[in-house]
């Protein structure tokens, strides 16, 4: 799977589980909805910098955000 995809799907992931809009992550980041709304389709490539925003924001470990979801197999169904 694309990483940029696998982050994406992650960052909507834990924002959804959070309760949160794509515009109150990035209030939280000081960016544009858009940015994140093109990072969950997996098109926008992401700074280490960001990722760590990221996180932040969603408060979960950068690590998380590029975990591959349980019950991924192959990963590339995900």
């Amino acid at each position: 799977m694309d990483i940029r995809k696998l982050f994406g799907i992650n960052v909507k992931r834990f924002r959804e589980a959070a309760g949160l809009s794509q515009a109150e992550i990035a209030a939280r980041m000081g960016v544009d909805r858009a940015y994140i709304s093109a990072i969950e389709r997996g098109l926008q490539n992401a700074t280490l910098l960001s990722v760590w925003e990221i996180a932040q924001a969603l408060e979960v470990r950068p690590v998380a955000l590029l975990a591959e979801p349980d019950g991924c197999a192959p990963p590339s169904e995900c």
